[in-house]
């Protein structure tokens, strides 16, 4: 099957999927009740909430750049940023390739060693999903809240029940795969001298060493507290992100930021689903986590949700065409699709 229809084929079945949690989300709600919510909705408060978009992006490209500046490389800011926008567009249209477009981007306009980005964009990945856990941790620990409760019957009890169900299944898995992981490191080491002349085993071997310096970025960065400090800002700005949606609504204006902070950790879970940018996982959880947390009827959450995520994603695509375009004008069509799926396979 062709590189391209594959990538295709997948995009369907994700954003089916998408398509039925929409569906799973909505099923019980009366549209003209939604539609007259969101007609007496402030919406000039999603202009600062845009603002924070545009400035994550920006934020993201200077912290992409600090793991990047100890491989010798370092990309003009401007296309580091043109390169995470891109990414986030090509998210909308094929869920998890956003990382891959990213870095093939910036490769292509940089010249910077593909296999390399990606090593500096797992580091990235890794940076996001502890600061998630962290940030569930305090919401849990933020004492015996609503929101905590909710998080620990629907998140983490759930999740601690299937695995303590599953455990004998689990630890066969995870010793599996640590000795897996074991025997690939020992064969890399022992049978490197002798395949690495054959092309196909050559070219292998070149990219995981430039995955292993990615990785070891995070090791040579210079400028370790500025690194740190952006991570911190950028979930700040996150933060607003999600709270200014809030005060467009009468009946969520009132959560401030403790009840911004529920939200994006719970929407961090629903954008994680295997669907283009998170659509109808991130409406159902976050209606029904908001009325279980705060008591905030379903189809106001609903239209919360459908706000925030929206909005959201129409200027997110707008941003990412214009930095598509940027980065390789008319010819990015040809050259970034290519390129991407040839990554990507």
């Amino acid at each position: 099957m062709k590189k391209g229809l594959k990538q295709t084929l997948r995009a369907i079945v994700f954003l089916a999927m998408a398509m039925l949690l929409l569906w799973l989300s909505f099923r019980d709600i009366g549209f003209r009740d939604l539609w007259a919510i969101l007609r007496k909705a402030d919406y000039l408060w999603l202009l600062p909430a845009a603002a924070m978009t545009l400035l994550s992006f920006f934020i993201r490209a200077h912290r992409w750049n600090l793991l990047i500046e100890p491989l010798g490389h370092r990309g003009r800011l401007i296309n580091v940023y043109h390169a995470v926008a891109t990414g986030y567009l090509a998210n909308l249209i094929f869920p998890r390739l956003g990382e891959v477009t990213k870095c093939a981007a910036l490769s292509e306009r940089e010249k910077i060693p593909f296999d390399r980005l990606v090593g500096t964009m797992l580091v990235e990945r890794t940076v996001d999903v502890l600061t998630v856990v962290a940030l569930l941790g305090l919401t849990l620990i933020a004492g015996s809240t609503t929101a905590g409760s909710f998080l620990s019957e629907n998140v983490v009890a759930p999740l601690g029940a299937k695995l303590s169900s599953s455990a004998i299944s689990v630890t066969l898995v995870l010793v599996l795969l640590l000795a897996s992981i074991i025997l690939v490191v020992v064969l890399y080491i022992t049978l490197r001298k002798k395949l690495s002349d054959k092309p196909i085993f050559k070219k292998l071997y070149q990219f995981a060493d430039g995955i292993i310096d990615g990785l070891k970025s995070i090791a040579k960065l210079r400028k370790r507290w500025e690194f740190i400090l952006y991570t911190i800002l950028l979930w700040v700005v996150y933060l607003l992100m999600t709270y200014f949606p809030l005060l467009c609504l009468d009946s969520t204006a009132a959560l401030g930021l403790d009840g911004a902070l529920f939200v994006l950790v719970v929407g961090s879970f629903g954008m994680a689903a295997p669907v283009q940018s998170g659509l109808g996982a991130f409406h159902w959880i976050v209606s029904r986590g908001l009325l279980v947390a705060y008591g905030i009827p379903l189809h106001e959450g609903l239209a919360f949700a459908t706000l925030s995520h929206e909005s959201q994603l129409v200027f997110i695509a707008l941003l990412g065409a214009i930095s598509f375009f940027a980065l390789f004008g008319k010819r990015g069509g040809k050259i970034l699709p290519s390129t991407v799926i040839d990554k990507a396979n």
